[in-house]
């Protein structure tokens, strides 16, 4: 038996997984969904002082509460950040601690990159000002139509999502390479529509060793739009 934990992209939270976690618990696994501080059911801690560690310790915090071990961590979108973050910390704890990470469209970083390392100019620039006309200095959602999603799906998200906190956009993640890229990598690349902000990590990954690359045909937010396809992804890092 596995044990998978799951955390979101910016906007969403553990409510987006729930297509994806019975499909996991199905099969024979442990599945947990994380919610990171300032977000989704946890929206009321929104704060300007979110950093990253603060997402990397929701992570840490929630595994080590649940006695977890061999874990199989998942991150969608800005999650492949704090992923990253959370593996290194596991695994300076033991070297059994994470058994695979799972990349779901995310970002990829390099030590000492940030969210915004890739981000074009123009992007970073729209951003900051979106942040600082917030009155708590939050990333407002876009409209889940961007991520390939339309009719109900669409509408489900669009009423869920919640800004973003924002303080750490900049924030650079340190982090022993070495040591996390000691456990086995996948990257699952959304192709249809994919979305432009991911395009540096997909080369990022078809152009550095060690990576399980898949693709599905399927927007950013496929744990909504496919999740079968998806949890069956998953369960290959089992």
């Amino acid at each position: 038996m596995a044990a998978f934990v799951l955390v979101h992209g910016a906007w969403h939270g553990a409510w987006c997984w729930a297509r994806v976690l019975p499909l996991l618990r199905a099969a024979g696994h442990t599945a947990h969904a994380v919610t990171l501080t300032g977000v989704g059911d946890r929206a009321h801690l929104l704060d300007r002082a979110i950093t990253l560690d603060t997402h990397v310790n929701d992570v840490v915090n929630g595994v080590e509460c649940e006695e977890l071990n061999a874990v199989i961590l998942v991150g969608h979108s800005y999650g492949g950040l704090v992923i990253t973050g959370a593996a290194d910390r596991l695994l300076a704890r033991g070297p059994m601690r994470v058994r695979h990470l799972v990349y779901v469209d995310a970002v990829v970083p390099h030590p000492g990159e940030s969210w915004a390392t890739h981000h074009p100019p123009e992007l970073v620039a729209t951003r900051l000002a979106s942040a600082a006309a917030h009155p708590q200095g939050a990333l407002p959602a876009p409209d889940a139509a961007l991520f390939g999603l339309t009719g109900a799906d669409c509408d489900w998200v669009n009423r869920r999502q919640t800004p973003h906190p924002f303080g750490h956009y900049q924030q650079p993640l340190a982090f022993d390479a070495e040591r996390v890229q000691s456990v086995p990598r996948t990257f699952i690349d959304c192709t249809t529509p994919a979305w432009p902000s991911i395009a540096p990590m997909r080369q990022r990954v078809r152009s550095e060793p060690g990576w399980h690359l898949r693709e599905l045909a399927t927007g950013h937010d496929a744990m909504v739009s496919a999740p079968g396809p998806l949890a069956r992804l998953l369960l290959e890092a089992v």
